[in-house]
């Protein structure tokens, strides 16, 4: 491919947790980019991303970034025609991060606007742009249900856990299909589960492998608080005790449907990996960005337990339906790791050899207890992100 920094990268997604590390690498890098997004209630296209380029305590980097409001469901964005084809005249390539990632039938037309529809007008900003290449992102997850072994190859599959994996499933399909007709080079990146940045902790999202700790978090606060205020008097009827040593005796039960690994790698890998594939990818190229060394839930479970002064979390394979009725505790947390089960106990087993070709081998850090310790911390620092 084309030295990296030959012209301007078109960038979406850039206010997003992969798109945001993304743009700060390829800045600190000194490459030119024009990110487009829409305004929305936190401000203007240009605020957020200054408010993003403070975070990363990047400054001022006005002299290679251009901003440009777009509405990627619109014919060239809603740009004037004349806008339009000054932006195709500077593009050199583009990386498509923007995503809508929640899982919701309720929201499936949102998240097909925004997954697959929003696609088409990149696709064709590369063809008018005539680009060097469209780096797609996608998921490591849109091989479905129906195989333990994921290639690197055009997906087909069926029985997927959720809209995001179908639609994300579909927007690869378009992407092949009419860039094969156009004759637009492009990738596929397909990353799994990402979390925090393994060496700092430092995150701009506190969802998927947050979102069940913070989970666990909340009703540990829920029973301490009822101990210290109310003598433990809810606390009692689900056995919730404060231990001698100061451990919150909190027996859970979490439910999976069958044993098997959570797939995470780290922010930090993905933007290497990523920039490798900017790199050295090759036209067509699908890559997995996938760790080596998953976890089990179990292993996930001690780290909370360790991290958060609690104890009881029990593993149950099967049906709940099976099993005693969930108390509330168990309720309410079942409630949080609903649309997340899928990926709790997964059995795919994704093939890296593109990826490690392209990376030299690289693969992302296992999540040690060390780590998770640094990004949850991180994440408590923070308040989970919130004001």
């Amino acid at each position: 491919m084309e030295d990296l920094k030959a012209s301007a990268i078109v960038l979406t997604g850039a206010t997003g947790f992969l798109g945001g590390h993304l743009m700060a690498a390829l800045l600190e890098r000194g490459h030119q980019l024009v990110l487009l997004g829409r305004s929305s209630a936190e401000g203007n296209l240009r605020d957020r991303i200054e408010k993003l380029l403070d975070w990363f305590g990047l400054g001022d980097r006005s002299s290679q970034i251009e901003t440009v409001e777009a509405d990627l469901l619109k014919i060239h964005f809603g740009l004037e025609r004349k806008d339009y084809d000054a932006l195709c005249a500077k593009v050199g390539r583009i990386v498509h991060c923007a995503s809508d990632t929640r899982f919701s039938e309720s929201c499936r037309t949102e998240i097909a606007d925004a997954n697959v529809r929003g696609l088409s007008g990149v696709i064709d900003l590369a063809k008018d742009g005539r680009v060097s290449c469209l780096h797609y992102v996608s998921t490591a997850f849109v091989g479905g249900g129906e195989s333990s072994r994921c290639r690197e190859v055009s997906v087909n599959a069926a029985g997927f856990a959720n809209v995001y994996e179908e639609t994300k499933a579909q927007a690869e399909k378009d992407l092949a299909a009419r860039c094969g007709l156009y004759g637009v080079p492009f990738t596929i990146i397909r990353p799994s589960i990402v979390y925090g940045d393994s060496r700092s902790g430092r995150s701009t999202r506190f969802n998927a492998l947050y979102y069940h700790v913070k989970a666990l978090y909340f009703i540990r606060e829920i029973y301490l608080n009822d101990i210290k205020k109310n003598g433990g008097r809810k606390s009692r009827e689900y056995d919730i005790h404060l231990e001698e040593n100061g451990i919150l005796h909190l027996p859970l039960r979490i439910f999976l449907p069958q044993r098997g690994m959570v797939n995470l790698i780290p922010i930090d890998y993905f933007v290497s990996a990523v920039l490798a594939i900017l790199e050295r990818g090759k036209a067509g190229g699908i890559y997995h960005l996938t760790s080596d060394a998953p976890k089990t839930l179990a292993e996930l479970a001690s780290y909370c337990e360790s991290y958060l002064k609690i104890n009881g979390l029990q593993i149950v394979y099967g049906n709940p339906s099976e099993a005693a009725p969930l108390n509330p505790p168990e309720a309410l947390l079942d409630k949080f790791i609903e649309s997340y089960r899928p990926y709790l106990s997964d059995i795919r087993i994704f093939e890296r050899g593109n990826t490690n070709q392209v990376t030299g081998g690289s693969f992302p850090p296992e999540l040690t207890f060390e780590i998770f310790e640094r990004c949850m911390d991180y994440a408590l620092r923070v308040n989970w992100g919130k004001p």
